[in-house]
């Protein structure tokens, strides 16, 4: 599935400057890709910078990246419930609530980059797995319509996204 094959209604609005910063990619193509190149970036972070927080109130980097491995599992949940053809609403997720209690300023990198690549390849199991039938069914979460196939995009987004913030921002 490609970027361009997502509908409009296949996800809330608020989630466009996610898939945005993906441009016309192929899902499983990106998927892949990431997996090999995210945990390069996170170990390029210099270690003075691992407990940096911009500006008071804002995260660590550590926090910012446990942030999105938090994220990915939530949306991973989302797509398989979906997909199994559960038509139960999905609650949103607190995600400003995780972070205090996630530990995050107290995870070495490795752990980090290790936890990662257990969920992404978590990831492209369950994407690997679906027909386009599956990509294109949708459900509700967090009082919205949202397509399995879209969720594998946000999740490729959403990690792009403060991938790009910890590099405008924090280095």
């Amino acid at each position: 599935m490609k970027v361009s094959e997502i509908k409009e209604g296949d996800f809330h609005p608020y989630y466009q400057a996610y898939i945005d910063t993906l441009g016309e990619v192929e899902l499983m193509q990106v998927l892949r890709k990431q997996v090999e190149n995210f945990p390069k970036f996170i170990q390029s972070i210099p270690v003075d910078k691992w407990l940096h927080s911009y500006e008071l109130g804002k995260w660590t980097i550590a926090e910012v990246l446990l942030h999105v491995l938090d994220s990915e599992r939530v949306f991973q949940y989302r797509a398989l419930r979906i997909a199994r053809h559960d038509t139960t609403p999905l609650p949103g997720f607190e995600h400003d609530s995780y972070v205090p209690v996630s530990g995050a300023n107290n995870r070495t990198k490795e752990s980090i980059i290790n936890e990662y690549r257990a969920i992404r390849n978590s990831t492209i199991a369950l994407f690997d797995s679906l027909g386009p039938e599956e990509l294109r069914l949708k459900g509700t979460a967090s009082n919205a319509a949202v397509s399995v196939g879209a969720l594998g995009f946000l999740i490729c987004g959403h990690q792009k996204h403060h991938r790009n913030v910890i590099r405008a921002k924090y280095l």
